[in-house]
């Protein structure tokens, strides 16, 4: 059995206007894992997520799911998938159910099976006392779970977290922390993109930071935070935990010329 959930080998993307957003990443993610992809602003991690979830069409390279090449079966490929983006877009004027219910219908399950599913999550999530609220009446926070119970309504076994905590504040982050750590103790496998480098230290296995569109290092946290050497820049008068110590070492080196 495939012990891996996405395997990327030289993945590369382009876009129309020039912008070059991948130059090769080669990735593994392991089945079951909680694998946190760091790096700042346009450094190709939306990218890399909308591939992987068929949202961008790469020029070139390959990936693949649970070992099915992605490019090649791609609706067999991502129907174990469950992705949160970035951006909120949920339907403000739709009820909490019927969003996730909704959902489930997108993946052929009957509104009898869904119903309970989506109650159930719903509940585990905290949401359950809005179930009947239209979405716009919900606070960020709770517009942002309610897209995680969204993305789990069809029960997948790989979930994509771009940036799921952004805005939401410490209380509402460390509930959906225990919850994501409860979905990975059932086998679920979690790629989290975060700025919060607190949560990846506390929450991933694995971690890889990506730099201009390269993977400038992965292992494991322990790995990663070995990487540190406890000194302070001149003229920093603010330190933060041994991930940042090691995330900006990375994210400032200048990039390798070809």
């Amino acid at each position: 059995m495939e012990d891996l959930a996405l395997k990327t080998t030289d993945l590369r993307k382009t876009y129309a206007d020039g912008t070059v957003a991948l130059t090769g990443v080669t990735l593994e993610v392991p089945k079951g894992d909680f694998f946190a992809l760091l790096g700042p602003n346009g450094a190709g991690k939306s990218t890399l997520i909308g591939i992987a979830t068929g949202l961008v069409i790469p020029t070139g390279g390959a990936l693949s799911i649970f070992g099915v090449d992605a490019f090649a079966q791609p609706e067999r490929a991502r129907r174990p998938v469950g992705v949160v983006p970035q951006n909120l877009n949920v339907n403000p004027f739709e009820k909490v159910i019927d969003i996730v219910v909704n959902q489930a219908g997108y993946y052929g399950i009957p509104r009898a099976v869904a119903l309970p599913r989506a109650d159930a999550i719903l509940k585990d999530i905290g949401l359950a006392n809005k179930r009947e609220n239209i979405a716009r009446e919900l606070s960020g926070g709770m517009q942002r779970r309610l897209m995680i119970a969204r993305a789990l309504v069809h029960d997948p076994e790989f979930l994509f977290l771009d940036e799921p905590t952004a805005g939401v504040d410490v209380e509402s982050r460390r509930a959906m922390w225990t919850y994501l750590k409860t979905l990975t103790s059932k086998g679920v496998t979690i790629l989290l993109t975060t700025h919060y480098l607190e949560e990846a230290e506390q929450l991933a296995k694995h971690v890889a930071v990506i730099n201009h569109g390269t993977i400038v290092a992965q292992g494991t946290i322990d790995e990663m935070l070995a990487l540190a050497d406890g000194r302070t820049p001149e003229g920093e008068a603010f330190r933060g935990g041994k991930l940042e110590e090691v995330y900006l070492k990375l994210t400032q080196q200048a990039p390798e010329q070809n």
